[in-house]
């Protein structure tokens, strides 16, 4: 896990565009200075309520994890933006400072809850964005 704390850490430092997926979620939290704890019960399955904090939605996910980023250790360049109505652990993160995002679910669980999937939309935008300002791409970027 600490080569993917390193490598995440890279991709910020360098300003691209990314998205994290479930582990990956975890992992931005961590390369951004959060920590996790073990979760008593964790997510695992569909039908998970997921509440969007910046729309009010609220999305029916998949989810399978048994570890939450910590919400008492998040530096304050990383927001909430989704939280689990079962029990209000994030379900959602994003960099202020960087063109970073996070979700703890499975948005490309297929087939299932696809209440989520604006969030690969969201990730194109920022990838095309990153390229229209000549952001170098990760290709030229992560060793």
């Amino acid at each position: 896990i600490e080569a993917g704390i390193a490598a995440v850490r890279e991709l910020l430092d360098r300003g691209l565009p990314t998205f994290g997926i479930c582990l990956g979620h975890q992992i931005l939290g961590l390369a951004s200075g959060a920590r996790t704890t073990k979760m008593k019960f964790g997510h695992h399955g569909a039908n998970h309520p997921v509440r969007n904090l910046d729309s009010g939605k609220v999305h029916i996910t998949s989810q399978n994890h048994g570890f939450a980023v910590d919400p008492a250790t998040l530096p304050p360049n990383l927001r909430v933006t989704h939280v689990s109505l079962f029990d209000g652990s994030i379900q959602g993160l994003e960099r202020t400072d960087r063109p970073a995002f996070c979700f703890q679910g499975h948005p490309e669980a297929s087939p299932g809850p696809q209440d989520i999937h604006y969030l690969f939309d969201r990730f194109v935008a920022s990838m095309e964005a990153a390229r229209a300002a000549g952001t170098p791409s990760a290709a030229h970027s992560v060793q």
